[in-house]
């Protein structure tokens, strides 16, 4: 009796896990947030501050330009408590199975505090125009460059975690600007890049409530207040699950979709998954591939999700210690980890030691290390229960598929034609992982010309 009890709380335990790394997007739980009156999303918006007395009407609305420095003192301050780390003993194994390892800290920190220059990354995000606009209360930060091209495309990129608008700087420019970088003017883009509320430049929800349905209607209102009435949304990560909501809700003038880390799962196999089972018959090649791959994360990658989930606020740690925000982030999955850790060995491909450390030093400057991790917790908590962060969520609009060989799991193709009944572009690469623009930007750029062409 006690092998079989141990046995259904293992399966428990592993079923908690899955349905807990997202609170769901299923099609029943969105039209659960918009139709009972006495869901729990609607009960957090009636909680979010509301513009003042003296914000409302156009001031309220306004796009404002946006500007920022951070101090040399700030900096240096920064290069000090790197210097200062108080290091544990190195891990009792020779892989990166007990977590992130020593030596690859160490490196990270010995660069981080000596010859890594934030200035430079600093520069280049001040070389694109940035602006804030209030939403719902909150001043929602988003870079915005319009294309010289007349027949320019919109689209809104959207960020995840633990990444930032430092994802897609190295896609804006031959986005908007083809004709420089192998395209032609029927390949631009018009760009919004906000982002995420807690993140970055943007403001700090200070009450629950900004979750994928908030934040997703308030993207809507973002283009719409731009003067955009056709328009594009492109995600991975948050991103996917932002802009796939976004399909759901289908504002007026979004025409379609793309996404880098698909939900594409069928119910059979995110059960199996669920339970701790052995998975489906008949799986092809690339369904086994996929289910690989999400028993190895589901097994051994969740850990940073079940703690922000569930306990954000705990994380002060990483508040005070440079090296712990940056161990904490860089432990996201492990083919990403394992491509940052080759960085910092000296053998960069795709991301280089500055691109890691500007995207970390970001999060540090401005101190959105727990605010970010909220959306976790806001996730889980405000919105009603439902399926797992990649299942199949119901998109009826055009769907563009780009899989990247090393993402958390690489969507097949069958599983996609399954998932998004109007999928109008799929493409698989050998290469690349969870950060595909910020990796692998020049593949990336194609796949953007490639999916919306279709819909211009």
């Amino acid at each position: 009796m006690k092998e079989t009890d141990d046995s259904s709380r293992r399966r428990f335990l592993k079923a908690g896990s899955m349905l807990g790394l997202a609170a769901a997007f299923s099609p029943r739980t969105i039209a659960e947030a918009f139709t009972n009156s006495d869901s729990k999303i609607e009960q957090m918006e009636d909680n979010m501050p509301q513009p003042s007395a003296a914000q409302t009407g156009e001031q309220a609305t306004a796009i404002r330009p946006f500007h920022w420095n951070f101090s040399d003192a700030e900096v240096t301050d920064l290069r000090k408590r790197v210097n200062a780390t108080k290091w544990p003993e190195r891990e009792q194994v020779a892989d990166a199975s007990q977590g992130v390892q020593l030596a690859t800290m160490q490196k990270l920190a010995r660069y981080w505090g000596t010859d890594y220059d934030w200035r430079k990354g600093e520069a280049k995000l001040k070389a694109v125009p940035h602006f804030v606009t209030e939403i719902d209360g909150l001043d929602i930060h988003f870079i915005h460059v319009r294309s010289q091209h007349e027949n320019a495309l919109p689209m809104i990129v959207t960020h995840g975690w633990p990444g930032s608008i430092i994802e897609q700087m190295k896609i804006i420019e031959p986005l908007t600007n083809p004709t420089a970088h192998g395209g032609t003017a029927a390949d631009a883009f018009h760009l919004v890049i906000p982002s995420l509320p807690g993140y970055g430049f943007s403001g700090k929800p200070t009450k629950p409530g900004w979750n994928p349905v908030s934040i997703a209607k308030a993207w809507a209102t973002l283009m719409q207040r731009l003067g955009y009435t056709k328009y594009v949304a492109q995600g991975g990560d948050w991103g996917n699950a932002i802009s796939e909501v976004m399909a759901l809700q289908q504002p007026p003038g979004l025409l379609g979709i793309h996404t880098n880390m698909a939900a594409t799962v069928p119910p059979d196999v995110s059960k199996a998954l669920a339970m701790g089972g052995p998975p489906p018959a008949g799986l092809s090649a690339d369904e086994t591939h996929a289910w690989d791959q999400l028993v190895d994360f589901y097994k051994n990658g969740l850990g940073y999700a079940l703690e922000m989930n569930n306990r954000p606020q705990t994380l002060y740690g990483i508040v005070d210690s440079p090296v712990g925000l940056a161990a904490w982030m860089i432990d996201h999955d492990i083919r990403s980890y394992q491509m940052i850790a080759r960085a910092f060995d000296g053998k960069p491909e795709g991301l280089s030691r500055d691109d890691v450390l500007d995207n970390v030093t970001l999060y540090w400057l401005t101190n959105t290390a727990i605010s970010s991790a909220r959306l976790y917790w806001d996730t889980r908590h405000t919105l009603p229960p439902g399926g797992g962060f990649f299942d199949v969520r119901g998109v009826k609009i055009p769907v563009a598929v780009s899989a990247f060989a090393e993402e958390i799991y690489q969507a097949p193709q069958s599983w996609a034609e399954k998932a998004y009944v109007k999928l109008i572009h799929y493409n698989s690469f050998p290469k690349g992982t969870h950060f595909a623009a910020w990796e692998q930007p020049e593949l990336f750029v194609g796949e953007m010309r490639a999916s919306f062409k279709s819909l211009r």
